[in-house]
């Protein structure tokens, strides 16, 4: 009681706070900021709620816990300033295309820019995006792509858009800015906290390249095609000099040799203006005085710090609470720095086989666990193969161990990689470190999604759900995206994308970015006919009878078009296993009862009985949930068991990581709410040209 107490006046406190729409670091009361940047970053350190005042005073202290928590309760409205952004037709060119998709299922990017040809930064890298302020979607803001391309006076390293939603006046999206910044940048860019500069590494081309941190001061000018000149200057210049204008910081050995990195992304400390990041040859970097003093690196009292030998680092996670770094390395061993006085170096056991730790870590600040992803154990558990799995350890983990393992699928010889899961909204609102990871792992199979419950900091039994491909091939890392705004209940996706032979409807077995619902059931929530939840079998439940759940979870049915009774009045229509594609209706057809197709309207229909479709063109629909359709005397009758859960749009290699910005009501803010990648292979991209494409694919219709 004394803790629910404690956290409840906290809470009001944050709310106090918040309403001030300021991001705080250090004591609690100097603003820090007043934007909000989204990168790959915020993917990795992440925050559970509080429980007592201990961690509530930890906590605060981080800006990332206010910008996660900005995220999650603030509802974006549009300045009047900024004009109207239309009504949210679902028949506007570049929406998500709507559960009633006229025959097509799919996602519909709002935009896709040309980044030139053979632009790919690499599968792993995320684009980076900045709202100046939280709760207000501008035409100001912008994202950043990078092109993993070398650079030259007809092609930009680097570019950002603005102008992004579909309401701004003038070309949507318009080219803020884009630079050659004289090298290819294959890992993902951050933002500092007011939102004035940008951060990342870029590698000389060629194989041997030299890496340096690039930290840039950016003005409007230049196109992907015809980049802006852009000043090189010192760091001790850097932060009096004249936008456009850049430094560079060489990343080096203990001996002062400049040396390469292709495999880490820089990760920002807010409070403290430093940057961490790893090397080739098992160097961590900390750069200091990054966006508000003089960058440099640290080469004293042990920095660099040698980690892990020959073997290159992927991206490194700062955690305020305990005061260290968590990376991983190519050979497959998690390591733990210690950031006070000289470094001290903890490494794990070896935790991936295969690949080795491509992802970096993700790091609960609150409930202080590390989670890491393996592409093989290196054991035999699955059918005598390794497995493809999921680690967690604790932060202060000892030399040599591995934690605890969750297996998400079979892996192989040659595996491949397994990049990061994604927390569910649950997990990040819970004060006890409870809700639910997915992954897509399989790394020596087709790419399936998976769902890990965590119960107080607990893994428990993995759920198997979809497979995205129809092919052993590559998967990118999660996103979920929960949208509290939506009406009359929130609502949840998760996204993922596969590199070839996506089982997609709109995916054309090739590379594909696909969505899926994984809102979870709520106690004592007023639900409305048609809204779905996923169960804990991986089954989509559909209302079919208008209520209020109970305060215990049902037991669901697992018959496809079985019902489940919750409380006094809500019902539950069993849709099936969530799946990434329906078959469509065809003419002159023998199905047998329990096919599903995906009718004409976008409705999964659920075949009754045994029989034949008739000749022809489909029937007439009935659009209702738990409405029938029937076909004829002696044909097939159906049952509407509810929206298809899933939609899907093709992307050329698959895609980057995906980052959101914005999540809105229905009808609030068409076209401001939306997720962002790259393609990895060259494709058509929009009006703009052919080549590796930057992507918006718009929220709106997904409510």
């Amino acid at each position: 009681m004394k803790n629910a107490a404690r956290l409840a006046r906290f809470s009001a406190a944050l709310l106090a706070i918040a309403g001030l729409g300021w991001v705080l670091a250090g004591q609690a009361a100097q603003p820090d900021q007043q934007g909000l940047p989204t990168d790959w970053s915020h993917r990795h350190l992440i925050f559970s709620q509080p429980a007592t005042d201990e961690q509530a005073a930890s906590v605060a202290q981080d800006p990332r816990y206010w910008q996660q928590w900005y995220r999650q309760n603030i509802v974006r409205v549009l300045p009047p300033s900024e004009g109207d952004f239309g009504d949210g037709g679902f028949g506007q060119p570049g929406r998500f295309a709507p559960r009633g998709f006229g025959g097509n299922q799919g996602i519909q990017g709002d935009w896709s820019e040309d980044l030139g040809m053979g632009a790919n930064a690499g599968a792993g890298v995320f684009p980076a995006k900045y709202e100046f302020q939280p709760g207000i979607a501008s035409c100001s803001d912008y994202v950043v792509f990078s092109t993993g391309l070398a650079g030259s006076t007809s092609q930009a390293t680097v570019v950002a858009y603005n102008n992004l939603y579909s309401g701004c006046i003038g070309q949507a999206p318009s080219v803020y800015w884009a630079y050659n910044t004289g090298g290819p940048i294959y890992t993902s860019p951050a933002i500092s906290g007011d939102g004035t500069q940008v951060a990342f590494v870029q590698s000389t081309a060629g194989t041997s390249g030299l890496a340096s941190l690039v930290l840039l001061t950016f003005k409007a000018g230049g196109t992907v095609g015809s980049p802006a000149s852009i000043t090189t200057v010192s760091g001790s210049s850097y932060r009096t000099c004249t936008a456009p204008c850049m430094t560079e910081v060489p990343l080096v050995n203990g001996s002062g040799t400049q040396i390469d990195d292709r495999t880490s992304s820089a990760f920002p400390d807010y409070k403290h203006d430093t940057i961490w990041v790893g090397g080739a040859f098992g160097w961590l970097h900390k750069i200091t005085g990054v966006f508000r003093g003089n960058p440099a690196e640290v080469k004293t009292g042990g920095y660099p710090v040698p980690v892990s030998g020959a073997v290159s680092l992927s991206s490194p996670v700062y955690d305020q609470t305990s005061g260290d770094v968590f990376v991983g390395d190519s050979g497959g061993y998690l390591y733990r720095v210690t950031t006070t006085g000289t470094p001290i170096v903890t490494p794990s056991g070896q935790i991936d086989h295969g690949t080795g730790l491509v992802a970096g870590p993700i790091v609960d600040s609150t409930a202080e666990k590390i989670y890491v992803f393996s592409s093989s154990d290196g054991g035999a558990s699955c059918a005598g193969s390794p497995c493809t799995g999921v680690f967690q350890l604790a932060v202060l983990f000892g030399s040599g161990t591995t934690g605890a393992e969750v297996e998400v699928g079979t892996s192989s010889l040659t595996p491949s990689p397994l990049y990061e899961g994604a927390f569910d909204n649950a997990y990040e609102s819970s004060a006890n470190a409870t809700g639910s990871l997915y992954v897509c792992g399989n790394t020596g199979g087709a790419p399936t999604i998976y769902k890990i419950p965590i119960t107080t900091s607990t893994m428990g039994t993995v759920l198997t759900g979809t497979t995205l491909t129809s092919a052993a091939t590559a998967c990118s890392p999660v996103t979920d995206v929960s949208n509290p705004n939506a009406t009359p209940n929130p609502n949840e996706w998760i996204f993922a994308s596969a590199q070839n032979s996506g089982s997609g409807n709109n995916c054309a077995s090739g590379g594909c970015i696909m969505n899926l619902v994984v809102k979870p059931w709520q106690a004592s929530t007023a639900y409305v006919v048609g809204q779905e939840v996923l169960d804990t079998n991986f089954q989509i439940q559909v209302v079919r009878t208008a209520g209020t759940s109970k305060a215990t979870m049902p037991t669901w049915s697992t018959t496809v078009g079985g019902s489940t009774s919750d409380g006094a009045n809500l019902r539950w229509l069993n849709q099936g296993p969530l799946a990434a594609s329906y078959a469509t209706w065809l003419p002159s057809h023998a199905y047998t009862t329990g096919q599903e197709i995906v009718d004409s309207n976008g409705n999964i229909e659920l075949a009754t009985v045994n029989a034949n479709s008739k000749a022809g063109t489909h029937p007439t629909w009935k659009t209702a949930v738990d409405a029938t359709t029937s076909e004829g005397v002696g044909l097939e009758k159906w049952l509407n068991v509810g929206a298809i859960a899933t939609a899907s749009q093709a992307a050329a290699g698959g895609t980057g990581g995906i980052i959101m910005d914005n999540v809105v009501g229905s009808g609030t803010l068409a076209g401001a709410s939306q997720i962002y990648y790259s393609t990895q292979s060259n494709q058509t991209c929009g009006t703009s040209g052919t080549g590796g494409c930057a992507v918006q694919a718009s929220q709106s219709a997904l409510q």
